[in-house]
């Protein structure tokens, strides 16, 4: 369990000060992937260095598995970061050195001998699947490549913790996702607890399992990562959810959709989790007198299951008796658009 309490940075100059982190609380669980998403500016990236103290905090706690952070000495905390792996968004990497150079550089740190640091080396290297590049140079690696080196490294002394800073935004879509899915293999593989700062919102969808949306050094919103995306409260949380669901662009077209459609209700569906493989549509109209034309759709997956919208006319004799038979399913929502004019 990772407990933050009350946690504070303020950066100071001669003329001025800036607060970059005011009074945040948060609980992570163990074992969890837990995302923190804000735009540039939001105090996101000073928070994770804060909970490794790259940089000092002003104020507060954290609390790693019961020992006091920010209460440490020199010397604590230089054992402590052991169990502390971070991996950055520009990777880094001692450009001097090899592959695995660069992931034995922590072990020699920590005074461990060269045979068992050779081992640990080649373990990591399969791990990560950079077979067959141990003796290149970062300046000889794709973007994805030197991100598994860097992810190699931090997991070199076995840590407990591993906060991604940016781990992707560096990289091309089709690299981001093979990251993601390696974390979550090491996230499943280890019980590595993940912390991952990002404004990105697609990359808390796909690996998240909790997320803490941040806006002005301040946490506005958290929760689970299936409630965040159907329920979004704050106008930031809002935005961020339509990087993914696209809401702000699908609602101008279907104001322009719907003009042609007169008749019925045009409704917006929710569907979450299983219900999304349900054939809803056909069971409607099976067995109610409706007529149900599809006039725009999308599902989406995140860690914690399929989300999906469907928006649709339904008209008819027994359009009632449809609307209530959508409403007792208790895991699909209904939001009327447009009443019949």
């Amino acid at each position: 369990m990772i407990s933050i309490e009350g946690l504070s940075k303020v950066f100071t100059s001669n003329k001025s000060s800036v607060t970059a982190v005011e009074s945040l609380d948060l609980n992570i669980n163990d074992g969890d992937i837990f995302g923190v998403i804000g735009y540039s500016g939001a105090g996101k990236s000073t928070f994770v260095r804060l909970l490794n103290r790259l940089e000092e905090p002003t104020g507060g706690s954290i609390k790693i598995n019961n020992e006091d952070i920010t209460a440490m000495t020199a010397r604590q905390l230089r054992i402590a970061r052991q169990d502390i792996g971070m991996i950055f968004q520009h990777f880094n990497l001692l450009w001097s050195r090899t592959v695995e150079d660069n992931i034995a550089f922590p072990l020699e740190i920590s005074g461990v001998a060269k045979l068992d640091r050779q081992k640990r080396v080649q373990e990591l290297i399969d791990l990560v699947g950079l077979s067959g590049k141990e003796k290149a140079y970062p300046s000889q690696l794709s973007g994805g490549q030197k991100q598994r080196v860097g992810i190699a490294r931090a997991l070199a002394n076995n840590p407990k913790v591993l906060l991604c800073d940016e781990a992707t935004s560096a990289l091309d879509p089709e690299t981001t996702n093979s990251i993601l899915d390696l974390l979550v293999d090491i996230n499943k593989q280890f019980g590595l607890t993940i912390i991952l700062i990002t404004h990105e919102m697609h990359v808390i969808r796909k690996i998240c399992n909790h997320v803490a949306v941040m806006e002005s050094g301040k946490v506005v919103e958290q929760g689970d990562v299936m409630d965040v995306f159907l329920h979004p409260r704050q106008h930031v949380t809002k935005k961020f959810v339509e990087q993914v669901m696209g809401n702000g662009e699908e609602d101008e077209n279907i104001r322009d959709i719907t003009e042609a459609y007169t008749e019925g209700k045009i409704v917006r569906l929710h569907f979450i989790g299983e219900t999304t493989n349900q054939a809803l549509i056909s069971q409607l109209a099976k067995k109610y007198e409706v007529e149900i034309n599809i006039l725009q759709g999308k599902i989406t997956q995140t860690q914690a299951g399929a989300y999906g919208t469907l928006i649709v006319q339904i008209a008819g004799n027994e359009l009632d008796e449809a609307v209530r038979y959508i409403k007792e399913k208790s895991s699909v929502e209904m939001e009327v658009i447009q009443n019949a004019k």
